[in-house]
């Protein structure tokens, strides 16, 4: 059968809800948004752009649900609850059209537990389709197929998001937080507890945030900057689903868990941006001049932001993680500890370099992705420096060792190190 999606009906009229209207209505899409409430489905609709707004129509789930049979694709974007959204899919099955396509729009819940116990059509149908906020500006499209999905869905997923919405498709698999979020919340979660004894020890948070930003390629909003973007309340959530779904053995299962004053934090609602503050804040004095402030993380007190100290970091890429400094040791631990982690998730959450590399840079905006960052810092490098500190040298790095390689890449970029040894030619970007 061939799937072809023209029309997209999306349940859920939230932030990434009425971003993926948004998207599919631009593309010349059909587009049917439910949300509990007319309300809350016309502010969705409110996203489209006005030259598209006559594709969408609105409605409720109570009142409206069986419109659904309507549409190609049929896409659950609502809370990120396991329950509530196994009961909505169950009152989707029986009302979709044989020949549509169904996902859920999930940022990390493993799509085995989103299906166990549905029939066969349904799970012959059905994917994760995983849009990263704000979807009308971020490029990256994970797609995450299950056990029994047919090949011809994801097909027809692969060619709507790069061809229509122009995405950036990657393949990932059913795993907990799929590539982008199992790797860069990985930074973000291992950051909070690993900056501290460097807080403790004087250094700034400034300079923590100035450290991971443009010095490993990162954006500049550095680690404080960027939850505060994300918001504190979401980073618990993400720790909370991690700490239920990793493996027992996973490096990440230490750092799932807020440490004791970022959940104090938030506990008292101090979540970051929309909440008026998290780490930082801006005050406006009463001349109308802004004043930036810093939450202490060590007084717990706010305090006037204060310049970062990067003295002796080094302007090359990267270069700082070989520094014999508190800057180069905290860039060590945190970035170069992502590295370590993903480098030692292939084939687990994904078959390929690649794919982890264009998650990471779509997803995350890193200037690199992690392969072709330890290829810019020298792999037969750092896999020294984690000898010397009596680590192990994880299982991609393990292989680029016995295949006697230098880089992961080669060939000006054509060809990548597969989990066989083997040279693959690089497949073509999508979107």
């Amino acid at each position: 059968m061939n799937r072809e999606i023209n029309s997209v009906a999306v349940l859920g009229g939230g932030t990434m809800g009425s971003g993926i209207a948004a998207v599919s209505a631009a593309a010349g899409c059909r587009v049917l948004v439910l949300d509990i409430s007319t309300e809350a489905a016309e502010r969705a609709a409110d996203a489209v752009e006005e030259a598209h707004r006559d594709l969408v129509e609105i409605g409720t789930f109570d009142a409206d649900l069986a419109a659904i049979g309507d549409y190609d694709w049929v896409c659950e974007a609502i809370v990120e609850d396991l329950e509530t959204k196994r009961e909505l899919l169950a009152k989707v099955e029986p009302l979709r059209r044989d020949g549509s396509v169904i996902s859920s729009n999930t940022s990390g819940i493993p799509l085995r537990e989103i299906t166990a116990g549905f029939d066969d059509r349904f799970l012959a149908d059905v994917a994760i389709t995983h849009f990263f906020n704000p979807v009308q500006v971020m490029k990256l499209f994970e797609l995450v197929p299950g056990e029994q999905t047919s090949p011809e869905v994801i097909e027809a997923f692969a060619r709507f998001g790069a061809d229509k919405l122009g995405k950036g498709v990657v393949n990932a698999k059913d795993t907990v937080n799929f590539i982008g979020n199992r790797i860069g919340c990985y930074l973000m979660l291992s950051g909070l507890h690993r900056a501290k004894p460097f807080l403790e020890q004087g250094m700034s948070q400034e300079t923590v945030d100035a450290v991971l930003g443009r010095p490993v390629g990162l954006p500049p909003t550095g680690l404080y900057g960027l939850i505060d973007l994300i918001g504190l309340d979401v980073m618990d959530l993400v720790g909370k689903n991690l700490a239920l779904n990793l493996p027992e053995a996973d490096a990440g299962g230490p750092f799932a868990i807020l440490p004791t004053v970022e959940k104090a934090m938030l506990d008292r609602g101090q979540l970051g941006r929309k909440a008026g503050g998290g780490f930082g804040r801006v005050q406006r004095l009463d001349d109308g001049a802004k004043k930036r402030q810093t939450f202490d993380l060590v007084t717990e007190e706010w305090r006037d932001a204060a310049e970062p100290d990067l003295a002796g970091v080094p302007g090359d890429l990267g270069q700082v993680l070989f520094e014999d400094s508190p800057q180069g040791q905290l860039a060590w631990q945190v970035f170069g500890g992502t590295l370590r982690y993903a480098a030692g998730l292939v084939p687990e959450i994904a078959d390929d370099i690649v794919n982890i590399d264009r998650a990471i840079r779509w997803g995350f905006n890193w200037t690199q992705g992690p392969f072709e960052l330890l290829d810019t810092l020298g792999p037969d490098r750092v896999m020294a420096k984690i000898e010397a500190e009596g680590g192990e040298v994880p299982a991609m790095l393990a292989v680029l060792r016995r295949a006697g390689a230098k880089s992961f890449y080669r060939a000006d970029g054509g060809e990548y190190l597969g989990i066989d040894g083997d040279w693959h030619p690089v497949p073509p970007q999508s979107g």
